[in-house]
């Protein structure tokens, strides 16, 4: 046989488009032709593959060879195809049968000496080759995020054991599923001493999925307490934890507890290609890496203000899309946000420590726009612990607080609720079923209403405070929004409030 057929799989954002790879041997002057659009490291291939097939003890056909990749307007990159090109050279040159060939899918790099190698975005090559009710061969490095998909992959460690296996001469192990490994990261709530209203809110925004805007001076605990945020949240379903899996393998990027929602906590230098995503060819940025989890973005007046504003659709939209002349790729970024900041220059609002006058604060608030700042359905003032608390907390005889579990006990329940009734967590209702699922009495609109205009709030903040006010009365197991509800609601836009008593 002059010809071979194999299939592969490129990679194109999350997904993984199917590669037809064809080899031909004819004749005239030997040579080693690759087409089919492909970059520098594909085109390098060739002599991966000439000293892989040499060192696993075959020949290397002196004829004019000929590999197409196609579709031949589809870019490919990377070390991907390489066992795939050598495979369907030993094919083309009859060194080995390859009758069953096409049930399989081959994605791994090839070293000099014939040895597999990993390569990037497994998951999605591996969940599509699913689809298309075929097998896979991988490299044992990619056994436990092939496992994650549920999809048969056969698991190599060379040239030479994949050849083996396709002339039925040696079995080649299955993919092995990792031991869930549950993380032990030793954060709990309980270890924040007081900051009881902040840790309030840090329930109420896990149970609806709310972002929250953490104000305060220095060393009062915001980003202690955004830390043990996560202590707070379930596990991810099996759903979800692939579409996190699936964005970590494009990046060649491993989590230890693929289960465990995913949290980032970029620095304030990061550009806007590394928050949103992008480059030239794109990839995820640190919305799509906190895929359903957790953004944490700490000292935020210090971001530059585009980087922000940047953040604003992704928010809306739960995907990220980025074009380019080439193509267009869109990444999902379902992330929950969550800020920190002080109140002015100095640190401090007020008091003995306030160094900065109204103006001054003006100008550091308004490095944040107001849109974006409207994005937030909650915010508060995390102030300085009482004069004594450490003392007494040294001394062992302060009490401590509810335990990360315990109010995690809650959350859970919460969204039990709000799933069972509208498939959903509130953040996530839309306007039509906000009006339908937080329902007011007269006297309660008219309440917020008049709280809306004298707090000078936008008609977003309307619904975001509706929403706000059903997680809390989820949480205390109403079935209806009351006034307290509402109220508790309103005391948490300490942002509004602060900017509007500046101007004023």
């Amino acid at each position: 046989m002059a010809l071979a057929r194999l299939y592969c799989r490129a990679l194109l954002g999350v997904d993984a488009p199917e590669v037809l790879v064809e080899v031909h041997l004819g004749t005239g002057l030997p040579g080693f032709s690759l087409v089919g659009l492909p970059e520098t490291s594909v085109k390098e291939a060739k002599e991966r593959v000439r000293s892989a097939i040499l060192n696993s003890n075959f020949k290397f056909p002196s004829k004019r060879i000929t590999v197409n990749l196609g579709p031949a307007n589809l870019p490919k990159e990377g070390g991907r195809f390489d066992l795939a090109i050598a495979l369907g050279i030993l094919i083309a040159s009859e060194q080995i049968q390859g009758e069953e060939i096409t049930q399989f899918e081959c994605f791994a790099e090839l070293a000099l000496s014939g040895e597999l190698r990993p390569v990037d975005g497994v998951i999605p090559c591996a969940l599509a080759a699913k689809e298309k009710c075929r097998c896979v061969i991988i490299c044992s490095v990619n056994q436990y995020e092939s496992a994650l998909t549920g999809a048969k992959a056969y698991v190599a460690n060379s040239l030479l054991e994949v050849c083996a296996f396709l002339q039925k001469r040696q079995s080649l192990p299955e993919a092995q599923a990792a031991l869930k490994n549950k993380t032990q990261n030793g954060l709990d709530m309980s270890d924040v001493l007081g900051q009881a209203q902040a840790k309030r809110v840090l329930e109420i925004a896990a149970a609806g999925g709310h972002n929250l805007l953490l104000v305060g001076p220095p060393g009062t605990g915001k980003s202690m307490l955004a830390e043990r945020f996560m202590t707070l949240l379930p596990e991810l379903s099996e759903k979800h934890a692939l579409q996190t899996a699936a964005i970590y393998s494009v990046c060649g990027k491993q989590r230890d507890d693929w289960f465990q929602p995913p949290y980032r906590s970029p620095h304030h230098s990061a550009s806007s290609v590394a928050l949103v995503g992008g480059g030239g060819k794109p990839k995820p940025g640190e919305i799509s890496l906190s895929h359903r989890g957790v953004l944490f973005l700490d000292e935020l007046p210090e971001f530059p203000r585009a980087v922000l504003d940047s953040l604003r659709q992704p928010l809306e939209n739960h995907k990220v899309t980025i074009s380019r002349a080439a193509n267009q790729v869109t990444f999902p970024a379902h992330f929950q946000l969550i800020a920190a900041m002080n109140p002015s220059p100095c640190g401090h609002i007020s008091g003995e420590l306030r160094r900065s006058t109204p103006d001054q604060v003006l100008r550091y608030l308004g490095r944040l726009s107001g849109p974006f700042l409207d994005r937030f359905a909650l915010s508060i003032m995390v102030p300085l612990l009482p004069q004594g608390t450490l003392a007494v907390a040294q001394t062992g005889q302060s009490t401590t607080g509810e335990s990360s579990e315990k109010i995690k006990t809650r959350v859970v329940q919460a969204r039990e609720i709000q799933q069972s009734r509208q498939a959903k967590l509130n953040h996530a209702l839309s306007s039509r079923e906000v009006s339908l699922y937080c329902q007011l009495s007269l006297e309660d609109a008219q309440f917020l209403e008049l709280a809306m205009t004298k707090m000078g709030l936008s008609i977003r903040a309307w619904h975001s405070l509706l929403k706000v006010a059903r997680s809390i009365a989820d949480l205390a197991g109403s079935e209806r929004v009351e006034r307290q509800h509402l109220t508790e609601s309103l005391a948490y836009r300490a942002m509004d409030r602060l900017l509007k008593s500046l101007s004023d």
